[in-house]
């Protein structure tokens, strides 16, 4: 996914998706700017790496409460669908 990842651990673009998953926003479009800003991603593109994260046992050793969190609230989003 990264040209810095190593070979067991994730680039940095993946571990500061993670990073950016641990804050709260304050309102509607603050996500969003910060991951134009921050990041340099659209917004959908952000989110499509997010998504393979969460997938992705390295993201899990990385940051275990975040991605449990993300994929409970992915489940649920699915389950309501």
């Amino acid at each position: 996914m990264d040209e810095d990842a190593g070979e067991q651990g994730l680039g940095r673009t993946e571990r500061d998706i993670l990073a950016l998953e641990r804050r709260g926003f304050p309102g509607p479009g603050a996500k969003e700017r910060a991951i134009r800003e921050e990041l340099g991603l659209a917004p959908v593109r952000y989110y499509q790496l997010l998504n393979a994260l969460l997938d992705d046992a390295r993201a899990l050793a990385h940051d275990p409460v975040t991605v449990n969190r993300l994929r409970r609230v992915r489940e649920r989003r699915r389950s309501e669908r």
